[in-house]
């Protein structure tokens, strides 16, 4: 019978690379998860790793272990974390995940009265996703997703917390600072400067240059939204944020803002949950604190 143990030693010689490692990690010794695969195989009638020099190599029926493994696994550990906390008597850790860089700003303004507001739930956040935070909380790496971009799948419940305008960020002296709105042939002959995130992802490709039929002159990017003003400022290009964002960090700054288009490009930060979890106390405290932060966000 195929139970966790076995999953385990899977997920953690693919972890460290060996058996021994594995076993070290495990509190066992490297010949009883020998012994335990090896009876595994046998009842099966298959291999899972075969040996490759000094290295073990998956077999197809190993692969498909090894990925049972990593997308059940963390779905039992959070079973237990959850559990343990109702035990412990916490009211449960709260792990928020983050796929686009201008939420940060805002998301900081929300937890510190949360933290103030539910002292017993542990926070904890997450960046670290390729742009793929849907993954994470489909396979419950993640409690809440923050995204501009809502994926709708079953199993999944997005909140509208924030809206805001794209707007491009020229410097005062720029040709295009007397202009209200910017059309896309308008950045065909700039340096256009973004966040580090992919073609697909960046509506002023996907909402503005590419239907208009348009390329900038150049593409650079800078990890942050300061950093980004700052190049504008210094007539290094130009650059497409939040208009709330720009009037926050560019307030001191010699930049204009020009709407997108005659109706601009709208957007919304929304924070996703798994379907029904959305009731839990703790979670719903947070997404009840997220909506309203709105008014002073854009103060």
């Amino acid at each position: 019978m195929l139970d966790r143990q076995h999953l385990t030693i899977l997920r953690e010689v693919d972890r460290l690379g060996s058996l021994t490692a594995a076993a070290e990690r495990m509190n066992v010794t490297q010949p009883a998860l020998s012994h335990l695969i090896r009876k595994l195989e046998e009842r099966h009638g298959i291999k899972i790793w075969m040996k490759h020099g000094r290295n073990l190599r998956l077999t197809q029926a190993g692969e498909y272990l090894l990925a049972l493994a990593q997308r059940v696994l963390p779905q039992i550990e959070q079973g237990e974390r959850v559990l343990a906390d109702y035990a412990s008597g916490r009211r449960g850790v709260l792990r928020v995940g983050m796929e686009c860089h201008p939420c940060q700003k805002w998301l900081m303004r929300v937890t510190a009265p949360y933290l103030t507001a539910w002292p017993d739930v542990e926070f904890e956040l997450r960046t670290g996703f390729p742009l793929n935070g849907i993954n994470a909380l489909v396979n419950y790496e993640i409690d809440v997703l923050i995204t501009p971009d809502p994926i709708e799948l079953p199993g999944l419940r997005y909140t509208p917390v924030f809206g805001y305008e794209l707007v491009l960020a020229v410097h005062a002296d720029h040709r295009l600072a007397t202009q209200r709105i910017a059309l896309p042939d308008d950045l065909t002959d700039e340096e256009l400067i973004t966040y580090p995130v992919s073609f697909e992802r960046l509506d002023i490709y996907t909402q503005f240059l590419v239907p208009g039929h348009c390329r900038p002159r150049r593409h650079r990017t800078a990890e942050t939204t300061e950093l980004m003003l700052q190049l504008v400022a210094a007539k290094r290009g130009v650059s497409v944020v939040p208009d709330w964002l720009l009037r926050e960090e560019g307030a001191e700054l010699p930049l204009k803002s020009i709407r997108l288009g005659p109706k601009g490009i709208m957007k919304n930060i929304h924070l996703g949950v798994r379907d029904g979890e959305e009731k839990i106390d703790y979670l719903a405290g947070f997404l009840d604190m997220a909506r309203g932060r709105e008014v002073q966000a854009e103060v």
